[in-house]
């Protein structure tokens, strides 16, 4: 048995979370909080100002937390959400057209300029992931990436903003991902809607 193994694994995560860093889609590096505060800004705009409706994808488990904030954005922030990981709808996709069109299909069809787009991908080098941001960047709206693990992953300069966590592993970009997307939504809480739940 390894010693201090739970304290070791658990400081990975912590230094991960802390060592983020934001960029805009020109590189310009932002502070960690104006990174964050410049999300919640957007999303109040897409939401208050355009009515427009944020989606969020990622595969496997970045799919599950890209869900999960789906519904708390929707019943504790008032969005519009949508995402595009029903069962149905995927293995169709995958099936009949390509897995690399998983997410670009229905983007393609129902994303608009008043829309925001979050990317989840521990790697930032899904197929699917960065064709969906190229299907939707001509179309206007906004496109937010969360990435991890190596520092020149493709999806990293592909957004208008982006979040990305030097964890090294899956499993730990997956936890700093999910702490990083309840952050957001929190902060977005405190300062628009009274507070957390």
């Amino acid at each position: 048995m390894k010693q201090n193994y739970f304290k070791n694994y658990t400081k990975e995560i912590y230094d991960s979370i802390l060592g983020m860093i934001v960029t805009l889609r020109d590189g310009t590096v932002l502070d960690q909080d104006a990174g964050l505060y410049e999300w919640v800004r957007l999303a109040k705009e897409v939401r208050d100002n355009r009515d427009g409706t944020l989606y969020l994808i990622g595969n496997g488990a970045s799919a599950t937390i890209a869900e999960h904030i789906v519904l708390d954005a929707m019943k504790a922030g008032r969005f519009k959400t949508g995402s595009c990981s029903e069962t149905a709808y995927l293995t169709a996709i995958a099936n009949d057209i390509s897995s690399d069109e998983l997410f670009s299909f229905k983007l393609n069809r129902v994303f608009t300029d008043r829309d925001m787009l979050i990317t989840v991908s521990s790697s930032g080098n899904s197929p699917n992931i960065i064709r969906a941001i190229e299907t939707v960047r001509p179309k206007g709206g906004c496109v937010v990436t969360l990435s991890g693990m190596k520092p020149d992953n493709k999806s990293r300069t592909l957004g208008d903003l982006n979040f990305y966590l030097p964890a090294p592993t899956y499993g730990t970009s997956e936890v700093c991902h999910a702490d990083l997307m309840h952050c957001w939504l929190d902060a977005f809480l405190d300062e628009y809607e009274g507070g957390r739940r």
